[in-house]
C-alpha cells in the first residue's frame, strides 16, 4: 500500500527521521516546515502559527501527493522555566505553535483525509505531559493540551474512518536538546544526567521515536486510536531501586 503522508517540523529531529522511515515503507511523503528538506520529499513551506499560510501549504502537499492519508502533527518548540520565569508572552509562543499549530494543519487536512480509505493522524507530545519535571512548567502545560486534544480528535473522527493516536517521547537526541546541552555549564555532566534519569540509561533516538509513528500510522495499526504510546526508555512507568 503507497500511502500518502504529510509531516509538519520535517525539517529535522524527530520530524524528519518520521518522514524517513515513510520514505523507507515505499510511502510518499511531504514535510511542512519554515525549512523544509528537498529531495526525496516534497516541500512545502509554512509556520504552523499562520493558519492562511498553513491552509495554502496543506492544499499543495495534498495535490501534489495526490491526496493525502496521513498527518503526522510534529512541529513543535521547547521551553524551560518554572511557572515564575515566563512572561504572557512567551505563554502565549509556545502553545500557539505546540496546541494551535496542532489545530490549524488538523484542521487544514481533515477535509483530504475524510477521503481517504486510510487515514490516521499522529501528534507528537512527550514525557512532559504525563511526568512532573523540573524547570518545564510552559512545556510540560503545552504537551498535556496535546495530549487531551488526541483523545477528543480520536472521539471526534473515529466514526469518520480518522484514527487519532500521539506518542510520547522521553528526552529525545534531536538538535533542541543538543542546544539546551550546548547551554549547560557543563554539557558532558548535563548529558549524562538526562541519561540516567531514564531508565534504560540513556536518551531516546529520533529514529525509534519515528518507528512508533510510522507504526501507529500505518495499516498495521488500523484498530488502534485514542491510544498515547510512550517511547522514553521506561520512564513513564517504571521505578527501579538505585543502582548498587
Amino acid at each position: 500500500m503507497t500511502l500518502r503522508a504529510l509531516v509538519t517540523g520535517g525539517g529535522s529531529g524527530i520530524g524528519l527521521a518520521t518522514a524517513r522511515a515513510f520514505a523507507d515503507r515505499g510511502w510518499r511523503v511531504a514535510c511542512l516546515d519554515i525549512a523544509p528538506p528537498g529531495d526525496p520529499f516534497i516541500g512545502v513551506t509554512a509556520d504552523v502559527t499562520d493558519d492562511a499560510g498553513v491552509r495554502t501549504a496543506v492544499a499543495e502537499a495534498a495535490e501534489r501527493l495526490g491526496g493525502l492519508d496521513i498527518l503526522v502533527n510534529n512541529a513543535g518548540i521547547g521551553a524551560q522555566g518554572t511557572v515564575e520565569d515566563n512572561p504572557d508572552t512567551e505563554w502565549a509562543r509556545v502553545l500557539d505553535v505546540n496546541v494551535v499549530g496542532m489545530v490549524r494543519v488538523s484542521r487544514a487536512a481533515l477535509p483530504y483525509l475524510r477521503r481517504s480509505e486510510h487515514a490516521a493522524i499522529v501528534n507528537t507530545c512527550s514525557i512532559a505531559a504525563t511526568a512532573g519535571l523540573p524547570d518545564r512548567a510552559l512545556y510540560s502545560a503545552s504537551k498535556g493540551a496535546v495530549l487531551s486534544l488526541t483523545l477528543a480528535m480520536a472521539a471526534d473522527h473515529v466514526r469518520e474512518g480518522i484514527r487519532v493516536n500521539c506518542v510520547t517521547p522521553g528526552t529525545a537526541d534531536t538538535p533542541w536538546i543538543g542546544r539546551l546541552l550546548a547551554s549547560a555549564a557543563d554539557p558532558e555532566a548535563e548529558r549524562r544526567a538526562l541519561s540516567a534519569r531514564q531508565p534504560m540509561g540513556r536518551l531516546v533516538t529520533a529514529e525509534e521515536v519515528a518507528a512508533a509513528i510510522a507504526y501507529l500510522a500505518g495499516p498495521d495499526a488500523r484498530s488502534t486510536t485514542g491510544t498515547v504510546l510512550a517511547v522514553d526508555g521506561g520512564m513513564h512507568g517504571l521505578r527501579l531501586r538505585p543502582a548498587n
